[in-house]
């Protein structure tokens, strides 16, 4: 165990002393001792500003001398205090702990930040923050202290990105907005780039209308003004449309249709009794070591399941031009491009803080959230992909003219 800033024996000194039977009581006590604390270290500072200490005798050579004290109250972790600020008589004095003007030492917007970020509710926050500290804070408050994110969000939004990324992963996920008296579905779009150091960053998170491949084409667009001049390889879902729009901003890029969105929707129609069946043969091909082998698999799919299942098979038949580029990599690369899982677990950390929240008063109040959740999200991406060192070689190799290292 780290070291306790208390001992057992002055834990239980300090039960004994005080009376404590209560979690109360404890706030309690630890308040009193955080005034007092507070209170010395204020003394503390005047000292310092007059250069001798209280009621010091050797003062006949100072030109300044303490002058009784102010009474201010303040807002602290353990709720409202009120202290009593030294002040001297040359007006000098200038607390470090306490600033001038200042009444809450809380950090108290920090601690409503956290709890929106965690995705409380206001009424919540309201709730919490009167029941630790005392103090109301009602929703006006909240959105105010989280306005305050606005500018930091647009500078994060508009950062500059990286020349080139060997991955990128586009995903959309939905949320319902309030606007002009009606409820709206918009559409967070969020885009996540594998740097050549492998590791991963949140590039941006866009809301717009519906998922459609005419705003994912502005999303690509701005990227691109960013400074992203090349992609190796996106991974995408199945929007009609979004390989073209791809195509557009980075025509030498590859698209990959993510493999596992392609089974979810062969599935759809495939029958319980066969579902375990169908799973096995499906795997023979997406794991087959080439597309050659591929399509053989894919014809023998057609000749097992084609009567029962057309739709499955066509489907792969159809979307084969954005599933087909996974074949022509080696096994690490591929297990990166294969699947979206990586945004689409990205998406459960939104939705677990959105829970609360069913309907969303403005688009700005969604991406101070979905902000917050990146941040917190993005706080555990240290450590890059599984041997990257092999998979950036076999990349190299592939694209040399275009991975400058």
């Amino acid at each position: 165990m780290g070291n306790s800033l208390v001992t057992k024996e002055q834990a239980k000194e300090l039960i004994a002393n005080n009376d404590i039977q209560t979690p109360q009581d404890i706030m309690n006590t630890l308040k009193g001792m955080f005034k007092e604390v507070l209170q010395e270290m204020l003394e503390a500072e005047m000292d310092t500003t007059l250069g001798y200490e209280k009621y010091s005798r050797d003062t006949d050579s100072k030109t300044n001398y303490r002058n009784g004290y102010s009474h201010k109250k303040v807002n602290t972790t353990l709720g409202e205090i009120e202290i009593d600020v030294p002040r001297d008589r040359n007006a000098e004095f200038d607390p470090k702990v306490v600033p001038k003007r200042k009444r809450d030492i809380s950090d108290i917007e920090n601690q409503i930040i956290s709890l929106y970020a965690r995705g409380m509710s206001t009424r919540d926050i309201h709730e919490q923050m009167n029941e630790l500290y005392g103090i109301d804070v009602s929703a006006e408050m909240v959105s105010r202290i989280t306005d305050k994110l606005i500018p930091t969000i647009k500078e994060w939004q508009n950062r500059t990105l990286e020349r080139v990324y060997p991955f990128v992963f586009m995903d959309a996920i939905h949320f319902k907005i309030r606007t002009d008296g009606r409820v709206v579905n918009r559409a967070a779009y969020v885009v996540i780039g594998v740097n050549l150091e492998g590791k991963k960053d949140v590039l941006g998170i866009w809301i717009g209308e519906n998922e459609s491949s005419k705003f994912w084409l502005s999303v690509l667009n701005q990227l691109q003004s960013r400074g992203v001049k090349d992609v190796i390889i996106f991974s995408v879902d199945g929007l009609t449309g979004l390989k073209e729009a791809i195509g557009t901003v980075y025509p030498r890029a590859e698209v990959q249709r993510c493999i596992i969105h392609q089974i979810r929707n062969s599935f759809k129609f495939v029958s319980y009794k066969h579902y375990k069946e169908f799973a096995r043969d499906f795997k023979a091909l997406y794991k087959a070591p080439s597309e050659e082998l591929a399509l053989i698999k894919l014809d023998e799919l057609d000749d097992k399941w084609g009567t029962k299942y057309p739709y499955a098979i066509q489907s792969w038949r159809n979307n084969w031009d954005v599933i087909c580029p996974f074949f022509k990599f080696p096994e690490g690369i591929r297990r990166i491009m294969y699947t979206t899982n990586v945004i689409e677990s990205l998406n459960r950390q939104y939705r677990k803080v959105t829970k609360t929240k069913s309907i969303f008063p403005t688009d700005t109040s969604l991406e101070k959230m979905l902000y917050l959740a990146t941040q917190n999200a993005t706080k555990k991406w240290t450590i890059r992909y599984r041997e990257w060192d092999k998979i950036l070689n076999q990349l190299i190799i592939l694209y040399e003219d275009r991975l400058v290292i």
